[in-house]
């Protein structure tokens, strides 16, 4: 667990990863994050020191590139869990749109340590099927260690391959979270997590890994 709280800021790494390119829309998720390895890296060329300083303009940055291309809604059912089935279309969408908000603004800085080097992308091998697939990823931290990283993709009824989850040495954020979401909807109900989440962030976020659930 603790190699995967010390990856958790990567989770922009592989958010930011998901950038636009010309072929994103026909490559499989593997090719997509390939390709866009490269684009990351010039996208922060020169600009991390601005960016540390500026965290409104990080944040816009992130919330530019990423949500067109991070299924959010699929990813909250699943951190929902069970609870989703109770949840009414309005909660689950404002806890979507919450919990995102919370995770980009709690690991913004986390891309600002990415460098093209660091990530090593496996061959494609074509797990799971045509609609999800799994791109095998590792990473190389500062020790030389290198940490299995993988990122599941899923394709949306318009064709298009999203990511929703991220498995840090065989822990799965969505699982991660999910046992926390849980735990705290237990104690004080969905929309009191929810409003939380909306009016306290990032700190909403902190307290809840402070407390995972069982």
């Amino acid at each position: 667990m603790s190699v995967f709280r010390k990856l958790l800021p990567l989770l922009a790494v592989m958010l930011l990863a998901l950038l636009p390119s010309a072929h994103a829309a026909t490559a499989d998720p593997n090719a997509v994050v390939q390709g866009i390895a490269d684009d990351l890296a010039k996208a922060l060329e020169g600009r991390k020191e601005e960016l540390r300083n500026d965290r409104d303009k990080l944040i816009k940055l992130i919330d530019g590139i990423v949500l067109p291309h991070f299924d959010i809604d699929y990813a909250s059912i699943l951190v929902l869990g069970q609870n989703a089935r109770s949840a009414t279309p309005e909660q689950r969408t404002r806890f979507a749109k919450a919990f995102y908000n919370s995770i980009a603004h709690r690991y913004a800085e986390g891309l600002l340590n990415y460098t093209r080097g660091r990530i090593d992308i496996a061959p494609y091998k074509g797990e799971l099927n045509d609609k999800r697939s799994l791109v095998r990823t590792e990473v190389i931290l500062d020790d030389g260690k290198r940490v299995p990283v993988d990122y599941a993709f899923r394709k949306t009824k318009d064709g298009d391959w999203k990511a929703y989850d991220v498995i840090i040495e065989g822990i799965s954020y969505v699982t991660n979270y999910r046992n926390q979401v849980s735990a705290e909807i237990a104690k004080s109900g969905l929309d009191e997590l929810i409003t939380r989440l909306e009016t306290q962030g990032e700190k909403a976020l902190e307290s809840l890994e402070k407390n995972p659930g069982k």
